[in-house]
């Protein structure tokens, strides 16, 4: 039988089966394919989307503007200052009118709760451009990306190392145990996964033939990892003292030369983006004043190495997010 995900809001992975994502990943790579070729596919002309961001982003936006106007859709963009939402207005009544207007809705700010009660009142498709709590359309990137490089995705040993409780490691545990990855969290104990999340994904896991570990132990954790992933430590608009200590408490789970020579020789390195591996931002000059460091998550020396795929990664955004859009929108 079929996949047939139209008129599907995209809002967490727990919402879908693996062979729903199989389907995702596969006409992610049918539109790159096309994309590369030149080959038009505006099967979507007439139709018109909007995007409601809280939280800025480069990647999320242009690959949302980008994959629209590629499948001929028209695009409008609101920022927190451009619309009533959850001020004069409620997330419902907003839901319900932009719902009257466009084909589609695209969120990204801070509660998983806004984008399901979106999706409630709606009436057409929403996808959660990142949460708190979930950022699925960064997982069938994900999943791409290690399926172009790797070959495959079942038996793939994944290693994510850092804030594991956060929306990317909530995320990437629930992708791999659909799919069959190994996950492996590589963490401080006080920032694994919330348990009930890792009771769920070990049911799945059984399904699919993956495990899940949770480990503070580096050495051990990222031996023959097949994929080392990893994320920003602290989020932007956070006091000092936030930063110190999650510094300090983070420091050991760095990827770094040494973690990379313990996984596998064919290994690569992934990051969602932006990453702090220089001080050529001005976060990463702010925090080396203040702390005297250089590099936070990873060392620049292995996110300009071989093994990085963060652009391809970066890239197979807008492929994926046109993937998830023409599914769920319908041609």
């Amino acid at each position: 039988m079929g996949v047939n995900l139209r008129g599907r809001s995209f809002l967490k992975l727990l919402d879908f089966t693996p062979a729903e994502i199989r389907y995702l990943i596969d006409l992610s790579k049918n539109l790159k394919d096309l994309k590369r070729a030149g080959i038009k596919h505006d099967t979507l002309k007439g139709k018109n989307i909007v995007l409601l961001f809280e939280k800025t982003s480069t990647r999320t936006r242009c690959s949302f503007e980008v994959a629209a106007h590629d499948l001929g859709m028209g695009v409008t963009f609101l920022d927190p200052g451009s619309s009533q939402m959850g001020k004069k207005e409620s997330i419902a009544d907003t839901a319900r009118v932009l719902g009257r207007m466009y084909d589609g809705i695209e969120y990204r700010g801070f509660s998983q709760e806004l984008v399901e009660e979106l999706a409630q009142y709606a009436g057409v498709p929403v996808w959660n451009g990142l949460t708190d709590e979930y950022h699925p359309t960064q997982m069938i990137a994900d999943l791409l990306t290690i399926e172009e490089k790797l070959g495959r995705l079942k038996g793939v040993n994944f290693v994510y190392m850092g804030d594991a409780r956060n929306n990317m490691g909530n995320s990437l545990m629930v992708a791999c145990a659909k799919m069959g990855l190994n996950f492996t969290a590589c963490a401080p104990k006080e920032l694994f996964p919330a348990e009930d999340l890792v009771a769920k994904c070990k049911e799945i896991a059984k399904v699919s033939g993956a495990t899940i570990t949770l480990t503070e132990d580096v050495q051990a954790g990222t031996k023959n990892a097949d994929v080392i992933y990893t994320d920003v430590w602290v989020s932007m608009g956070e006091p000092d003292e936030v930063w110190e200590s999650r510094l300090k408490l983070l420091k050991p789970f760095q990827v770094n030369k040494a973690v990379m020579d313990n996984a596998n020789p064919e290994a690569i390195f992934m990051h969602c983006l932006p990453a702090f591996h220089d001080l050529k931002t001005e976060v990463g000059k702010t925090v080396g004043e203040k702390f005297g460091i250089t590099e936070i998550e990873v060392t620049d020396e292995v996110f300009e190495s071989k093994q990085s795929v963060v652009f391809d990664e970066a890239e197979n955004r807008m492929h994926t997010i046109k993937a998830i859009m023409l599914a769920t929108i319908g041609s």
